[in-house]
């Protein structure tokens, strides 16, 4: 099972860490619809916007007439700006995004937080959207997958495992190299892991990355 299924929603129920990244309730099916597909378009609206600022994750609640979204970066002065220009900014972004004004009558009233990620290299989005990056500039795979793996042990990690998929080094022949340092026991509820995956769009095709980091235990028992 830990083979097949995403490791964050696994832990969810026993993991005080990892929380959905979609908090609201709503007994209308039809508006449950619309909630969902708006927090997809509009999570990966403000996550294309802010690659510039290390951008991990992008929380999102609601409630009868506001919406708080939590954005996780590296580097938040990028995002705040000067005397918060930037927060005005992104706000009105989102405000446009979602079909609304910040002084229209409908328009749900927004709270933006900004949270700082004090170490990017022990967050999987990061580690594999950098290495993602490096195989679309050609680099040689293996050497930017090893790179990738040292730097996060050295953070502090437990253990990192790291799969590519497809025409890796533009191969005729897809294939998959797994690469792995360490420890992660995936299939052990109380190991804390995070798990992303970014796909490569090389001159070959589409090269998929997945990096699984184990950060170590967050439920005892």
């Amino acid at each position: 099972m830990g083979q097949k299924v995403n490791p964050i929603s696994f832990r969810i129920p026993l993991a005080p860490s990892t929380a959905w990244v979609s908090r609201w309730f709503t007994t209308n099916h039809k508006r449950y619809a619309d909630y969902l597909a708006t927090d997809v378009k509009l999570r990966l609206a403000v996550m294309e916007k802010l690659v510039s600022a290390g951008v991990t994750r992008v929380e999102i609640e609601r409630s009868l007439k506001s919406m708080r979204i939590v954005v996780y970066v590296t580097r938040p002065g990028i995002v705040i700006g000067r005397g918060g220009s930037g927060l005005e900014e992104l706000k009105k972004f989102i405000y446009a995004h979602l079909g609304h004004t910040a002084s229209g009558k409908t328009a749900p009233k927004i709270d933006l937080q900004v949270e700082e990620v004090k170490n990017p290299d022990l967050s999987a989005w990061l580690v594999a959207t950098r290495i993602a990056e490096q195989l679309v500039k050609r680099m040689p795979p293996r050497r930017v997958v090893n790179r990738a793996m040292e730097r996060t042990i050295q953070s502090g990690a437990r253990g990192v495992k790291v799969l590519l998929s497809g025409r890796i080094n533009g191969a005729e022949i897809a294939r998959r190299e797994p690469y792995k340092s360490g420890s992660v026991p995936l299939q052990t509820l109380r190991a804390n892991i995070d798990y992303a995956q970014v796909p490569a769009l090389t001159r070959s095709g589409y090269v998929g990355v997945k990096v699984w980091i184990c950060k170590g235990e967050n439920v005892t028992t």
